[in-house]
Order: structure tokens, then C-alpha cells, then sequence
């Protein structure tokens, strides 16, 4: 058989092998078009409009809804809100999660039923648990002047009522607190994605540190954290983007009462729909929203991509 047969007939198989690749991954594809790329540029076709979502008439008015948001005093502030729970997130909330792992991943009494209760806050509904949290932080008193908030209730029983406040009506800590409870519920996701990334770091490295002299502290630094770093670039990133649009747990803690105190994002883009019917300038938020989230994420993955080639 000659040289050009056969390269005809390699030819004719990878062609083969390359459309039935492209028919597997063509319901995906179609998924994530109609879902996700054609809302995208539809809603960048309405932030050029002014529309009340009513009417069928839309009014082109080109860039004038990103220009007043660059104005816009209030998105400025619900964007820094948003950057403010994540940098808890990223801080306490990992922190916390990949000491949990780390304590959990070696052998400990009933590391396996901490597991499952660590697991357990991430699957509750935020709505509920915005709720709860609502009503434990909550600063009112009843008739007889007894505090009904748990937490106050419990600060003045021990003899701390001078550390009792109006938590969540205050504007100095309104926000910690949706930070705190985003980070109590939010933990256990990191939890989990840490310990499985543990739990494939192979033993020998540990007993070779360990041949080689090198302590606790050493063998954390040299070995566990660098053989960790692509799971935690993960997790942050992760976390970066679940905490910026963190919608549910604010709304249901503290509504939209405090105005632009608690705003986040999302509570804007809400209140620019169903407030003011603007529902071109709602989708100018969006674009601009998801624009900065695109570049965190880039940022991320190129720190992930630095990381491997270290």
C-alpha cells in the first residue's frame, strides 16, 4: 500500500475521530449557548436601551447607562460591600476551613461524623438560614423589657449588657454580621475540596521530611503548601465568585432597609428592576458586574497557571 493510502486513509480516522468528538460535546454546547451566551448578549443588548420591561418600545440610548453608573455613588458602595464579605471569606472563612481539614485528615475520634457535620451548613437554604440568624441576632425587647434576640439575651444573662446592640440595625455591624454568617455557612464547601486535596498528597513526602530532619512547621511549609497551592487557587476562586454575589443571605437578613449600608450587587440590580422599573440600567449593572467577576477569575487562573509551571 502506498504512502499516499495510508495518509488518505489517516486522514479519513481522524476525521471520523474529530466528528464524533464534536457530536459528544454538541448537547453541552447547545446547552450553554441558549442558557448562557445568548441571555449574555441579550442582556447587552437591552443595557443599550432604556426599557421599563413593560412596553415593547425600547429607547437605544448607546453607553449613556454605563456612563450614569460610573456615577452611580451607591453601585460604587454595594461593589466594595461585596469585595468587603469576600476578603472575610477569604480570610476567616478558608482559614478556617483548611484548619478543619488539616485536623480532620489525621487520625482523630469521630473524624468522619465531623465531616458530615461540617458539610451540614453549605446545604441548608441561605433563606432559612438568614432567617435563623436574623432572629438570633435580633435587638428587639417584649413587653416586660426582656431582650427576644438570642444573642443579646444571652450577653445580658452572663452579665455583658453593655456589649448587647442592635446588630443587624446598626450600620457599623450590620454588614460583619452578614459576613460572619456568609462565612459560617460557606465554610464547608472549602472544607471539603481541602481535605480531598490532602488526602491525595502521598505519604512518602511526610516520611521523607520527616528522615530529613524537618519539624511540623517545616513540613507544612515545604511540603503540604506547596503540593496544596492548585486546590486552594481553586478554592479561593471559588469563593471570590460565591461571595460577590451573595444575594439571599442579605436579603433575608436584613432586607433593603438599611439602604446602601448592606447593598450588594446584586441587591442593586433588584432594586433598579422591580424599584424603579429601569430595566436597561439593571443590565448595564449586570454586564459590568459579570465584567469584573470575568477579571477576577482571569487574575485567579493566571496565578493557578503561575503556581503549576513553580
Amino acid at each position: 500500500m502506498s504512502a499516499e493510502v495510508l495518509a488518505q486513509d489517516k486522514k479519513s480516522s481522524q476525521f471520523k475521530s474529530n466528528i464524533e468528538g464534536y457530536l459528544f460535546i454538541l448537547p453541552a454546547v447547545l446547552i450553554f449557548s441558549i442558557f448562557y451566551i445568548y441571555p449574555f448578549f441579550n442582556i447587552f443588548n437591552l443595557s443599550l436601551h432604556e426599557w421599563n420591561g413593560i412596553d415593547q418600545f425600547h429607547k437605544y440610548v448607546g453607553l449613556a447607562n454605563f456612563q450614569e453608573l460610573m456615577r452611580d455613588r451607591v453601585w460604587w458602595k454595594s461593589i466594595w460591600n461585596a469585595f468587603y464579605i469576600t476578603l472575610i471569606a477569604l480570610t476567616f472563612q478558608n482559614c478556617l476551613a483548611f484548619m478543619l481539614a488539616l485536623a480532620c485528615d489525621r487520625d482523630i475520634l469521630l473524624k468522619n461524623f465531623y465531616r458530615v457535620v461540617f458539610f451540614i451548613p453549605p446545604v441548608l437554604s441561605q433563606i432559612v438560614v438568614g432567617l435563623v440568624w436574623r432572629w438570633i441576632l435580633y435587638a428587639g425587647t417584649d413587653s416586660s423589657g426582656e431582650y427576644i434576640g438570642l444573642l443579646n439575651y444571652g450577653l445580658v444573662n452572663i452579665g455583658f449588657s453593655g456589649l448587647a446592640n442592635n446588630w443587624l440595625s446598626d450600620p457599623k455591624t450590620a454588614l460583619t454580621c452578614i459576613a460572619v454568617v456568609h462565612c459560617w455557612m460557606g465554610f464547608g464547601w472549602g472544607f471539603i475540596m481541602l481535605l480531598a486535596g490532602l488526602q491525595t498528597i502521598e505519604k512518602q513526602l511526610y516520611e521523607a521530611a520527616k528522615v530529613d530532619g524537618a519539624g511540623s512547621w517545616n513540613t507544612f511549609w515545604n511540603v503540604t503548601i506547596p503540593m496544596m497551592m492548585p486546590v486552594i487557587l481553586v478554592v479561593v476562586i471559588l469563593t471570590v465568585l460565591g461571595s460577590m454575589q451573595a444575594f439571599a443571605l442579605v436579603l433575608s437578613m436584613v432586607g433593603q432597609g438599611l439602604g446602601d449600608h448592606t447593598e450588594v450587587p446584586v441587591t442593586r440590580i433588584l432594586a433598579a428592576m422591580a424599584g424603579t422599573n429601569r430595566f436597561g440600567y439593571a443590565c448595564a449593572m449586570g454586564v459590568h458586574f459579570a465584567a469584573i467577576l470575568v477579571c477576577v477569575s482571569l487574575f485567579f487562573k493566571f496565578l493557578s497557571n503561575r503556581s503549576k509551571q513553580a
